[in-house]
């Protein structure tokens, strides 16, 4: 199988933890502009209590059959260091039999709940057969909960598996900030954006001002980047190798 050059401009869109913004006011937006995305579901947190700030299954097929990826983020959000690989691969399943019951396909890619990765559950994810997986902006940049900066995706440096968030969107980042990630998506380096709620009704760490996450989607569309899911880098990359070994962390 052949893959595609990776392009200049080329940007990766993903959301965490199913906040309610991903309905309502989220994905009408991103289908104006014909943008693809990767929406991870949790059934932690308070998904399952708190439908208020958080999408029903009903409205994560919704999102599903509007054309977005619905990715893994496991069934409890614990941090992936502190399980075994069996309680790993439980969390990781309870997901998959969650989308096959409202219709959706068993997802391809993952993002580590609070950004929280090591060697083991690389090696869990692998031997269950994950496409891709992202995580945040760590060891390359410091970790900043209200936001930060994080190293673009090269498929040459990075394993597939620990793909890194090249912007975090919170209240510290800005427009600044969102620029400065875009213009890392150059030489065959693919930008990965990282948003939570628009807003983050329950988590105000992570939020994201719906009228600023419009301000960033008009400017992606204005200056023709291509906006992609993560489950869209198999045109790109090959999923079923590795470029780089597996780093101990």
């Amino acid at each position: 199988m052949s893959f595609l050059t990776i392009p200049n401009r080329l940007v990766v869109l993903t959301f965490d933890d199913g906040n309610k913004s991903d309905v309502t006011y989220v994905a009408p937006l991103l289908k104006q502009y014909g943008f693809g995305a990767t929406f991870y579901i949790t059934e932690g947190l308070n998904f399952l209590t708190n439908k208020e700030h958080y999408v029903t299954w009903e409205e994560v097929r919704q999102l599903h059959q509007a054309g977005f990826e619905i990715g893994n983020h496991t069934r409890n959000h614990k941090n992936v260091n502190n399980q075994t690989p069996e309680e790993f691969l439980a969390d990781l399943e309870h997901l998959d039999l969650r989308c096959q019951q409202y219709g959706i396909p068993v997802p391809e890619t993952f993002c580590y709940p609070g950004y929280n990765h090591g060697s083991q559950s690389v090696e869990s994810l692998t031997k269950k057969g994950m496409c891709f997986a992202r995580r945040g902006v760590a060891p390359e940049f410091p970790y900043e909960s209200e936001g930060g900066r994080g190293p673009a995706y090269d498929p040459k440096v990075h394993h597939r598996l620990l793909i890194p968030t090249t912007g975090a969107s919170g209240p510290n980042w800005g427009f600044d900030d969102f620029v400065w990630a875009l213009e890392q998506a150059k030489d065959e380096r693919i930008t990965v954006l990282t948003f939570h709620g628009v807003p983050a009704l329950e988590h105000p760490w992570v939020n994201t001002n719906p009228d600023q996450f419009k301000t960033y989607m008009d400017f992606m569309n204005d200056h023709e980047y291509t906006i992609i899911a993560l489950r869209d880098l198999s045109k790109y990359v090959d999923p079923k190798t590795n470029r780089t070994p597996i780093p101990t962390l």
